[in-house]
């Protein structure tokens, strides 16, 4: 059976087809944002700065035109991404805007699959490296002879506990993190931050750490101290690589022995 036009919207007084009534809906114009979407625009209007208080939430109701019900879920979503932060009595107020919601989503995509676990790491391991070697002129130029100093004790620390058979993994990042401070660069620090958060949380599913791995990386390091007391951005460059190939190493071996356990 053959559908006209009439038979399907009805006919009219006149006997042509009847458009259904959506048809003659005026456009609705713009969608309007999110509340989550308002608040941030807020923050960034108002040239907020971390710790800076938010309205109340009868003041963003009031803002925004929205329900309280609306404002307090926009501000659980940007309270898990560190955009703010809700501080119980005392109100709201605009977060560190940190990466735990990028360490988060890697740590769990490590967790999630082994073959993911040492892409993961492989990754962090590239970003890791690439961060130190591109700037390690700006390294040499910002780091001062106090900083050189403090970085040769955490060398010395670091062979002072391979000596006595304990981890050298805190002491490791605590070098990494001193060397990238006098750059005074924030989102630096916290990617390199965030990737040594992912890889504790991932490296336990690695092989263990042999001891000449735990050599060669102490060894590493004297060579990045050495080459930043006499400027040398290439020989720093070379000490970075060289500080990369134990833990590569490690992740080269487990994914040849995942691969040999699903053959």
């Amino acid at each position: 059976m053959t559908t006209t036009a009439g038979s399907r919207f009805g006919n009219g007084p006149t006997g042509r087809a009847t458009p259904p009534t959506w048809a003659f809906r005026a456009d609705p114009g713009p969608v309007k944002p999110s509340v989550v979407e308002q608040i941030k625009g807020y923050i960034l209007r108002s040239r907020l700065r971390p710790g800076d208080p938010l309205p109340s939430e009868g003041e963003l109701c009031e803002l925004f035109g929205a329900g309280r019900s609306s404002v307090r879920e926009a501000v659980k979503v940007l309270d898990a991404l560190d955009i703010v932060q809700v501080r119980h009595g005392h109100g709201t107020f605009v977060g560190r805007l940190s990466l735990s919601a990028l360490v988060e989503s890697l740590s769990f995509r490590g967790l999630l699959s082994p073959d993911d676990d040492f892409r993961v790491l492989s990754d962090l391991v590239d970003v890791r490296e690439l961060f130190e070697r591109a700037m390690a002129g700006r390294i040499i130029d910002a780091l001062l002879p106090v900083h050189l100093e403090q970085l040769a004790d955490l060398v010395g620390e670091m062979e002072q506990r391979l000596r006595l058979g304990r981890d050298i993994v805190a002491t490791d990042r605590s070098f990494h993190a001193l060397l990238l401070q006098p750059l005074a660069n924030e989102l630096v620090a916290q990617l390199s931050s965030a990737c040594w958060e992912v890889h504790a949380v991932v490296a336990p599913h690695l092989n263990i750490v042999t001891a000449q791995d735990e050599a060669d990386t102490v060894e590493a390091h004297r060579a990045m101290v050495e080459a930043l007391r006499i400027g040398d951005a290439r020989r720093f460059t070379e000490a970075v690589r060289r500080h990369y190939v134990p833990v590569r190493r490690r992740i080269a071996a487990a994914r040849a022995e995942a691969v040999a356990n699903r053959a």
